[in-house]
């Protein structure tokens, strides 16, 4: 039997939001779906079938756009309460295999199955029974990545989507990676691609080429990064979130934007998920922490603490939308990574008992 120094399997589901409601509505079904806010509006796609993405449809794009690359597309509004309970399933079926489950959002986790909880030592067959798993109990599919780390096991798990299962073998990293585009790789934007291409990088085996101390003059310790993604190469750990005192969502988008219109509708999104979610498990947070990438990969973090627990989502996207606007440099400087999240979390009996209030301008 092959020897796998880690077994890491990354499930990513399928066109998600847009899955749940082709399932919960058969008229959906085979029809381009598209879901988000109004194209007649300022509304931005959350995300979308299959059937949509073939007329050039995909998530963070104005719906006003989508509606004229896909006419006949059907637009309807999330409904972030189903969308987090389906998810909890999901998670719930993937610990039954492991403690070592590391959501990075509502639609996708890491495992790292090396010790399975019931000793199947087959990483691809530990990923093959989860898929039919989830399949069974939410009749909708997902994709997954088997690999010996998570960067691996995150850029197979989207090689063949939707329904696919994609193996990375010990010993095969360098080759499956050879023709992967730069852009790829997760964090490489559009501005940082093209900084690659200006110097004839295209390719993961482009990058092997270039070598570390090119990339590292070059790019600083982004180069470095990049060369180890190159080698398929990385140490990072599957967190579990055991006793977590924080639930965020984040997302990296396809193009870095200047656009605040795009950020306070990414963080009414994130806002609502976040508030559902945490309802469902009858916590909530008084801390509103909001998390901010540039262009440059500049990070940084803003918070703000409210002295009640927020009564609604639309008081946490309120207070996010003004550390957005008053405490980062969001609509002069190109953001690539936005993310929300409520710290402190503490049990809460009584959801009613909340009350709305003015928050105060800071």
């Amino acid at each position: 039997m092959m020897t796998w120094p880690r077994k890491i399997i990354h499930i990513d589901m399928d066109a998600f939001f847009a899955a749940i409601e082709q399932r919960d509505h058969p008229p959906y079904r085979g029809k381009p779906l598209i879901v988000g806010g109004d194209p007649a509006s300022r509304g931005v796609v959350s995300t979308c079938s299959y059937e949509a993405r073939k007329y050039g449809v995909h998530s963070a794009m104005p719906a006003a756009q989508a509606k004229k690359l896909c006419p006949q597309g059907i637009f309807i509004r999330p409904q972030f309460e189903k969308y987090s309970l389906v998810s909890r399933q999901v998670m719930a079926i993937l610990r039954q295999h492991t403690t070592l489950v590391e959501p990075a959002s509502l639609d996708e986790a890491y495992l790292d199955v090396t010790q399975h909880r019931f000793g199947i030592q087959d990483p691809v067959m530990i990923a093959t029974l989860i898929k039919q798993n989830i399949a069974a109990v939410t009749q909708i599919t997902a994709s997954a990545g088997v690999a010996p780390n998570l960067f691996l096991a995150k850029i197979a798990s989207d090689f063949q989507k939707p329904n696919g299962l994609t193996v990375v073998f010990p010993g095969q990293e360098k080759e499956f990676l050879k023709d992967l585009s730069v852009r790829k790789i997760p964090g490489v934007g559009p501005v940082t691609e093209k900084e690659l291409q200006e110097e004839n990088i295209y390719t993961c085996l482009d990058l092997e080429k270039a070598g570390p101390e090119f990339l590292r003059k070059h790019f600083g310790k982004g180069g470095a990064a990049l060369y180890e993604r190159s080698q398929g190469r990385d140490d990072r750990e599957v967190e579990p979130e055991g006793e977590s005192k924080q639930l965020s969502i984040e997302e990296t988008f396809q193009k870095d934007t200047k656009s605040l219109q795009l950020l306070e509708y990414k963080l009414g999104e994130f806002s609502k998920n976040i508030y559902q979610q945490l309802k469902v498990e009858g916590r909530m947070g008084k801390t509103i922490v909001l998390k901010v990438k540039y262009f440059d990969f500049e990070l940084i973090t803003r918070s703000c603490t409210l002295e009640d627990f927020p009564a609604n989502p639309e008081t946490v996207h309120q207070i996010a939308s003004r550390l957005l606007r008053n405490k980062t440099k969001a609509g002069t400087k190109a953001v690539r990574l936005l993310g929300l999240g409520l710290s402190n979390l503490e049990t809460i009996q009584d959801f009613t008992s909340l009350r709305p209030r003015q928050a105060e301008l800071f």
